[in-house]
């Protein structure tokens, strides 16, 4: 086994980005509005990466694709962990 492989990574802490949540929130929104299921869309767009799960409505596919899928992630894991910690936001 090489080394490295069995230690945890170490991630640099980031500040809550309020880019993201906006993108997120309009994307939500949107899919809502329209009547899709935004859970789902937004998840299939997060696996896959294709944008075509994400409405043009509000302009919302363009506003989403604007920020990296992964911030993104990292952002719904970071208020995901805020509301079952009952923890404050990092502003």
């Amino acid at each position: 086994m090489e080394s490295g492989f069995d230690e945890t990574m170490r991630v640099d802490v980031k500040l809550v980005n309020h880019d993201v949540r906006r993108a997120f929130r309009l994307a939500y929104r949107a899919l809502a509005e329209k009547g899709y299921h935004p859970i789902h869309q937004i998840a299939g767009y997060l696996i896959s990466g294709d944008p075509a799960y994400i409405t043009n409505h509000l302009d919302a596919r363009n506003t989403i694709r604007r920020v990296e899928r992964d911030d993104l992630i990292e952002e719904l894991v970071r208020a995901y962990a805020e509301l079952v910690n009952n923890e404050n936001p990092r502003d």
